[in-house]
């Protein structure tokens, strides 16, 4: 008999953002397994036992867990934002999929959260109001061409494009290179919103023209949200804009 295995999500990091389900899951694991700062999230036991580990270790960090629920315990693999987005549901089903068959009968169940896109996206209007999609600047699992041909694609698709992972000190100029390809493409107009940490008590939003995106307005914590040629700004005198992409888009196929 296995353990069951959860994988959650913490949110954008208000504690606020965790949604109910996840923190039963948590009630229920003895076991953690996760990057070090969103284990610290969590409010834990005494009887629970946290298993840090680093943040390029996300293989290893499943295995791990794995190897453990298959044991009998009750496990609970931690991510931030939403696990299935740029994080560790899909490295639990890679090692689920590559490993032994006890694996494949180990109970999983991943717990949908709130991902950083969706906590931007509300401090600031509606940018995803219509069609969007979402890209990591990272190249540690892809090449930096694939991200490139994706960027152009789907700027040429009038897709409002939020960029995860924008920025590092290992990766300082890829932001910078990916505000050039979208520039061929989009108006100048067109805003850009570097949504900081949102939700927590050093948030910053920031709204302005691709023409004028400065990628060293980034870094990790940023979710960077570029805005299709549809999407519009409203000045509210004495209050914070509003950014949205209208519901109705206009018919430019004929």
């Amino acid at each position: 008999m296995t353990g069951k295995l959860f994988v959650i999500g913490t949110g954008p990091g208000n504690p606020d953002q965790m949604t109910p389900e996840a923190l039963r899951a948590v009630e229920a694991s003895t076991e953690f397994f996760g990057y070090f700062p969103y284990i610290d999230r969590l409010n834990l036991r005494p009887d629970q036992i946290k298993v840090a580990s680093d943040n390029r270790e996300e293989l290893s960090r499943a295995q791990a867990a794995l190897e453990r629920a298959a044991a009998g315990v009750n496990v609970c693999v931690v991510s931030g934002g939403d696990p299935g987005v740029f994080a560790m549901a899909a490295a639990v089903c890679e090692a689920i999929d590559a490993g032994p068959e006890t694996w494949k009968t180990v109970d999983l169940v991943v717990v949908p959260g709130v991902t950083a896109m969706l906590a931007v996206a509300a401090r600031i209007g509606a940018p995803l109001g219509h069609d969007f999609c979402a890209i990591s600047l990272s190249d540690n699992l892809k090449p930096w061409d694939v991200i490139e041909k994706r960027l152009r694609l789907v700027s040429e698709a009038g897709l409002v494009i939020a960029l995860y992972n924008p920025i590092s000190k290992a990766r300082p100029w890829q932001l910078g290179r990916a505000f050039e390809i979208l520039r061929e493409v989009l108006p100048a107009e067109t805003p850009v919103i570097f949504g900081r940490a949102a939700g927590r008590p050093d948030e910053r939003m920031l709204v302005m023209p691709i023409g004028e995106a400065e990628a060293e307005r980034a870094d990790m914590a940023t979710c960077v949200v570029i805005g299709s040629p549809e999407t519009r700004i409203i000045a509210r005198p004495g209050l914070a804009d509003l950014v949205y992409t209208p519901r109705f888009l206009k018919d430019t196929s004929r």
